[in-house]
Order: structure tokens, then sequence, then C-alpha cells
């Protein structure tokens, strides 16, 4: 599940999950180069529940010293009994006699259906040693899409000589920690800690949560809080020479994905400053401002002066090195290097390694030794795999300025595209406003506001779609293409869009697929894991004790694609995955039954065991050997 070597290389840490009839089973492990001198059995320590081995909260972290591992995992929740439970104890095996050490656990007592202190967020959780009664069926808030296993975080330190774990104190109960590292000299733990209260929201993809880095003293059990704590923090991460910690920071709720300031704390002289500030309003040509999820796990040069980052520029991928207070748009280009998408991997001593690709290049590895500071530009890459490009597509990147009555005064005024246009065997065009994936002769449209917010409010009015129309209608009178055969295919977010499309201009589209789509963000906002989301994207404000009044529900309403559903007309194919969080089936399904109810061909793909990513491998491939067969069918190539 996750595997982390040592400061000097000489071992590695592994958590390894076993599968068990009765109940899986996690080991940590310890390597020394190709042996194991370690191997503990987590589950039946029973110090907590499973081990985190998610991006979002989760970390393996060896100490500077090498000799304790941090990670986070669930917090124990004991077995919950009924009123009326009369099953006396079973006899079994003693733990001596299994070779297992005693526990020193406080006797089991059974407790009162609420016995305090209960937390008030309502995790359930209740004084060691204490089976509660009655909560069988409790309610344990999650925190959403893909983390619906994730509750109650805690911190947890392995002894490795000793074999010890300890559950860290001192973290505050308002907070879910995550992200953990050792503070310089093993003296502690750093760590980002997001409010759960009054409830918790939608984590994943949601870089506008409440949180703030904090430091746990091991000695005391004191909590320090290390940044500002109003704002939305993530991704911390340590220099070599261990005297300052980076981190991303965004405004707590609005747009998520917002563009995102760069901010260093000086673990010494306890001072903050921001490397890197949110542009409000790109300039063409100039450094676009940070847009990424997260920072490389290692992203700091060997000078302990410059990291390195990557982020989305207008249609593609940029990455970038940061050296101090100043940033270039793409420091690390040479004048040869190939246009396409740069994502960095990691650096390592000053090795670079990214991934590289383009619409006609599968993703390769390039690797680099980072030049001195000045010198970046003079970096030249080294291609690992020699990949050849996939035969029949041409590409280039296209830059339409809007008519003025779609320009938009804060958030810009140009739509750059990233155009596959060949001239030779073309059977239609195709518009991908989200998830884009690349399809051999057809042009893909992904529109991409130029602003300090990736989602401007409002984003289902009339400028932005309007957008996406004329760049649609501009290469179709600019390129030979068949208007005939124009399609629209879109997920989440760009399911949203490419509904909008297909009811609003009906006479140009097709033929459409859309997987997971938002069409009613009225009914949505109230299932959801991030109604927020829902308010935003309307341009209104939200608040957790708010509800919307009438008029705001109205104006979820009419700029949802609901609101056009009698003008559709395409064929639309579907695809659902059952345990969506982040947007509930019942939003296809709304589409589904308004268009099977005006007798449009319509088609529903419904996938149990997914969620809003439809990421499981025969619900990946069923889906798209269905998407060609439908767009193939209904454009008639």
């Amino acid at each position: 599940l996750l595997s982390r070597e040592s400061p000097s290389g000489a071992l590695k840490a592994v958590l390894r999950k076993i599968p068990s009839k009765e109940k899986e089973k996690q080991f940590l492990e310890v390597w020394d180069q190709n042996h194991k001198v370690k191997s503990i059995d987590l589950t039946v320590l029973d110090k907590h529940g499973s081990v985190y081995d998610d991006d979002q909260f989760g970390c393996l972290a060896w100490s500077h010293s090498e000799t304790h591992l941090l990670y986070v995992a669930e917090k124990k929740r004991p077995k919950a009994e009924s009123f009326f439970q009369s099953k006396a104890p079973e006899l079994s095996t003693s733990d001596e006699d299994t070779g297992h050490p005693k526990k020193e656990d406080a006797p089991l007592k059974v407790g009162s259906p609420l016995p305090e202190p209960v937390e008030a967020s309502g995790s359930g959780y209740v004084a060691d040693g204490v089976v509660p009664q009655g909560e069988q069926f409790m309610y344990h808030e999650d925190w959403g899409e893909t983390l619906t296993t994730r509750s109650v975080p805690v911190l947890c330190v392995l002894d490795i000589e000793s074999s010890n774990i300890s559950v860290l104190e001192g973290v505050p109960e308002h907070l879910s920690p995550g992200q953990a590292f050792w503070s310089p000299g093993d003296t502690g733990v750093v760590f980002v800690g997001w409010w759960h209260k009054p409830f918790r929201l939608g984590l994943r993809h949601c870089t506008n949560r409440r949180s703030a880095l904090f430091y746990v003293d091991l000695t005391g059990g004191r909590c320090e809080l290390l940044s500002e704590d109003t704002r939305a923090v993530w991704s911390p991460r340590l220099s070599p020479d261990r005297c300052r910690i980076v981190y991303l920071e965004n405004e707590a709720l609005g747009p998520h994905q917002q563009c995102s300031r760069l901010r260093m704390y000086d673990w010494y002289t306890k001072h903050t400053s921001t490397v890197l500030e949110v542009v409000p309003r790109q300039t063409w040509g100039s450094f676009p401002g940070i847009y990424c999820s997260a920072l490389p796990g290692l992203c700091w040069a060997t000078d302990s002066r410059r990291l390195v980052l990557d982020t989305a520029q207008r249609s593609q991928q940029v990455r970038a090195a940061v050296v101090g207070q100043a940033c270039g748009s793409d420091p690390l280009s040479s004048s040869d290097a190939p246009q396409g998408n740069w994502s960095v991997l990691t650096i390592d001593r000053d090795l670079l390694v990214v991934r590289f690709s383009t619409p006609s290049c599968p993703p390769t590895l390039k690797v680099a030794i980072l030049p001195s500071a000045g010198q970046e530009a003079q970096v030249r890459w080294v291609c690992l795999q020699d990949v050849p490009p996939v035969p029949g597509i041409s590409w280039s990147i296209r830059t339409l300025h809007p008519p003025p009555e779609q320009e938009h005064p804060q958030y810009g005024d140009v739509a750059s595209l990233p155009g596959n246009v060949g001239t030779q065997d073309v059977c239609d065009v195709q518009v991908w406003p989200w998830h884009v994936v690349l399809t051999p002769g057809c042009p893909m449209l992904p529109w991409v506001p130029q602003g300090g917010k990736v989602e401007p409010p409002a984003l289902a009015g009339v400028p932005p779609i309007s957008r996406w129309q004329f760049c649609v209608e501009r290469v179709l009178q600019e390129e030979p293409l068949d208007a005939s055969r124009v399609a629209l295919v879109g997920g989440s977010h760009g399911g949203f869009l490419a509904c909008h499309l297909l009811g609003q201009f009906p006479n140009t589209y097709h033929a459409c697929v859309v997987r997971n789509p938002v069409v009613n963000i009225a009914s949505m906002v109230a299932t959801t894991d991030i109604p927020d989301w829902c308010l935003t994207e309307t341009g209104l404000s939200y608040a957790p004790d708010a509800l919307p009044d009438p008029a705001q529900w109205t104006d979820m309403l009419l700029k949802s694609p609901m609101r056009y559903v009698d003008q559709v007309c395409a064929p639309v194919l579907l695809m659902l995955g059952q345990d969506d969080r982040r947007v509930p089936p019942k939003q296809g399904l709304e589409y589904y039954h308004a268009l099977k109810a005006r007798g449009i061909p319509t088609r529903l793909l419904w996938y149990p065991g997914n969620n809003h990513a439809l990421a499981g491998v025969e619900a990946e491939a069923d889906g798209f050997m269905n998407m060609v067969l439908w767009l193939f069918k209904h454009l008639q190539c």
C-alpha cells in the first residue's frame, strides 16, 4: 500500500495488506537492503483502525534519526453492542497460549448509550474500554468521494527498536490531521489539520477546505499553529537543510481548484513569507499562477533555495522552477524542448524526473540534472524510452479571441484551444469540455478560463457557454470538417457543460456521451458531498447553517442543463457510477428519464462498485468501448 526509503537510503518501510477470511490484515515492515528485519502485525496490536494509504491524509515518514516511523490511521472505534446483547463470552485460547503479549488495556465495561464526554461532531468515539450500547447503527461522518472510510484520522508513531506503537496526543479534537512529517531535530510532528465542525464536506479535489499547518511537540503534547487559521492549506514540504517549509494556500470555500499562493515558513525565525502570490488575471506570456492539486513529494533542489512544480497554463501543463521570490513561466525549457504536457514526478539530489506527453505522443519518462541557479533554461533532457508517436494525428494550439459581447472583465477574454487539426481522414469533431481523452482524427476544444479562479461564479451563465459555441463554430469555419458529425463528450463538470451545449445549441451536435454529469444543481445541492460547489457555481455564497431560499433554488434550476432538456434532439449515452458521492447517480437518472419521456434515443450504463471517476478496470474498458460504438453509430463514421 505504501513504501518509503529512509533518509540515508539504507532502510525501507513498507505497509502491506494481507487478505484474510476473517478480517483483512495490515503489516508494517522494515527492510534492510534485500531482507526483512521487522514485520509488525498492526491488526493484532489493535492500537488503531486501518492505516490511511491515500494521498489526501496518508503518509509514511521516517524520522531523521531513522529510529521511528510516522503514519496516519483511523481512530480505534469500539465495537458497539445492542441494548439486548445476551450472548455470553465464549471460551477461547488465551493470549499467552497463542504467543501474543497480554494486552494492558483497561477492563471492558458496558456503558450507557452516550457516555460522557462525547465528541460533538458525532464521531461516536467514547472512552477507552467502554462498549457503548445502542450505537450499532450510529451514523459516522466521512470525507466524501473516495474517502468514505476516512472519518477520524490519528497520528501514529512506531518505535522500530521496541516495536511499540503510540497514538500521538495533543491534536485538537476539532481537527482531522494528515500529510504529516517529522520536524527538524525530531522534536515533534508537523501536520495539516482540517476543521471538521460543524460537519465534514467532501475533501477530494477540494483545495478550499478550511485547514492550517500545525506542530505538535512530542515531549509536552503542546500543539502550535504555524500558519493562518482562516484559509486552506495543504502539501507542506520540508527543505533538505530542514530550515524551511513550503506549502500551498487558498482562500477557504469559494471556487474549487482556484489559483493558489506558495507560502514559506522559516522554522528558526518563525517568519512566514509569500513566495508566489495568486495571479488575479494572467497576462499573455507571463507566469500563469499555480494551479495544481499538490506539490511533488520531493520538490526541493539540493541548495534548499529552489523547488520544482508544474502548473496548468492555458491548454497545457507546464513545469516551473521557483527561485526565491521570483518565478519564470517555464525556466526549465531549453530552446529545442518540445511543446506538450510536462508533469513533474520527483527531484532527488537534483536529478529531475518528469512525464511528457502530447496528443500524438503517449506518456514518456524524461530525466535531467537541474542546472545551477540562473541557468535553468540550459537544462538537457534525456528520454528514457523511445515511444513512437500515434500515426494519423496532427495537432496545434489555437488561440481565439471571443467577440466583445462575450468578454468577461474579471475572468479574461482569451480561449486557448489545443486543436487536433488533421486534414486527412477526419470523420467528425468531438468537443471534450472536461476530462480530455485523446482520439485520433477528432479536434478537441477544451475551454480554459483565464483568471485567478478556474470556476468563476455563475459559470453556467451565458458567456462561457457562448464561448464554447464560438470555438466550435470558428473551427468548423476554418478547417475542412464535416459539420454533420459533431459530437459532445464530457464527464462531471464537463458533462454539465456538454448537456448545456446539447440543449442550447441542438442544431450543432449530433451525438453526446456524458459520464456522471451534473444536470440539475437544485436537486444536487442536498445530496452531494460538496454542496458549497452548487452555490458557488450559481454565483451564490455558501454557509453551513444556511438553506437556499426559493429565489436561489430557482436560480440554480435556471442555470442547469435540465432547463433546456425540451430542446435536446441528439442521442445521448449516459455512464453512471453507483457509488458516486460527488455527483450522485440520481443526477444522470433524472436526465435519462426526462430524455426518455421526450422520445430522445437514450442509453444508460450503470456501474456498480464504481465512484465518480468510473476508474474500475472493467468499467473503464466497457465505458470507452461503448463510447466509441455510440459515436460510430450516430455519426455514421
